[in-house]
């Protein structure tokens, strides 16, 4: 019998590759997005390759529309093996600049989406005795970067929330927990980043200026020039993600590649006093766009 797997957030980037390549594996693949209209490109792209899945309807920032999501699937399947909490965005805005509504959009999509869907499931991966949910985290939920601030407290409880579900569920209900950290991913998301961050009004006008538009021209250069070391293309992730749901003993985290690995080195490199060593890391912080 074929696994069943729900994907959130495939309308494009990431979830978009996932979806494809746990279809192409044989797997029961419900791709899901808030907006259908965009379905048609995934499926022009499944018919190429020659496979299929099932689009659902999904906005991971409604409870109803996650909660109908999972009763059909429910309905149709009688089970739900694995769950991708993929959906999410980007966001570049100082703690100043932020207005009220979008830190709570920014938690909203990046972080309680993932406790409302991993609710949904949890009752019928109990029932089954079996289950494994992967959460798309960052190199953000383990390392601070500047401007990065509200994605990365996101990305963060992200990671704790899939650390402390992964200290008793998996021994008494056979249900795993993985935490996904890419680095970059050179896909749409880094253009809505940059689209959320500018605004309708553009750039805010204040003393960030300056070190904002640095780092958005570099977020934007290393993108378009096809970074292969801090930007790995979706397909690439997408393949750890299928190679980790495929595992017998999937890790608790997990990170996509060397870039990230030594990334992630700088949490370390502090002095007693809880400082960055060295002005070189700081500036490598500056310069490492996430």
């Amino acid at each position: 019998m074929n696994k069943v797997v729900l994907i959130t957030g495939t309308s494009s980037g990431l979830g978009f590759e996932a979806a494809l390549q746990f279809a192409e594996q044989n797997y029961t693949v419900y791709a899901s997005m808030r907006n259908l209209n965009k379905k048609d490109r995934l499926l022009e792209e499944a018919a190429k390759r020659n496979t299929q899945l099932k689009i659902i309807e999904l906005d991971v920032c409604q409870v109803a529309s996650i909660n109908q999501a999972v009763q059909t699937i429910q309905q149709q399947e009688g089970r739900i093996d694995i769950l991708v909490n993929n959906a999410g965005a980007g966001f570049a805005k100082t703690t100043e600049q932020a207005s009220e509504e979008e830190i709570q959009w920014v938690t909203e999509v990046n972080y309680l989406s993932v406790v409302r869907c991993t609710k949904a499931v949890l009752p019928w991966m109990r029932k089954q005795k079996s289950g494994h949910i992967i959460n798309i985290s960052s190199v953000g939920g383990l390392v601070g970067q500047p401007f990065n601030e509200l994605y990365c407290a996101a990305k963060f409880a992200v990671e704790g929330y899939t650390e402390a579900l992964a200290t008793y569920l998996p021994q008494n209900f056979g249900i795993h927990f993985t935490a996904i950290e890419p680095g970059g991913i050179a896909t749409e998301f880094s253009q809505s980043a940059t689209q959320k961050t500018m605004g309708t009004n553009g750039i805010p006008q204040d003393d960030y200026l300056p070190i904002l538009q640095k780092y958005i021209a570099g977020i934007q250069e290393r993108a378009a020039q096809g970074d292969t070391q801090s930007f790995q293309q979706a397909h690439e992730v997408a393949q750890v993600i299928l190679e980790i749901a495929q595992s017998s003993a999937p890790p608790i985290r997990v990170r996509t590649s060397k870039w990230a690995e030594n990334f992630c080195q700088y949490k370390t490199n502090l002095d007693p006093k809880g400082k960055l060593q060295n002005s070189s890391v700081v500036q490598a912080l500056l310069n490492e766009q996430v």
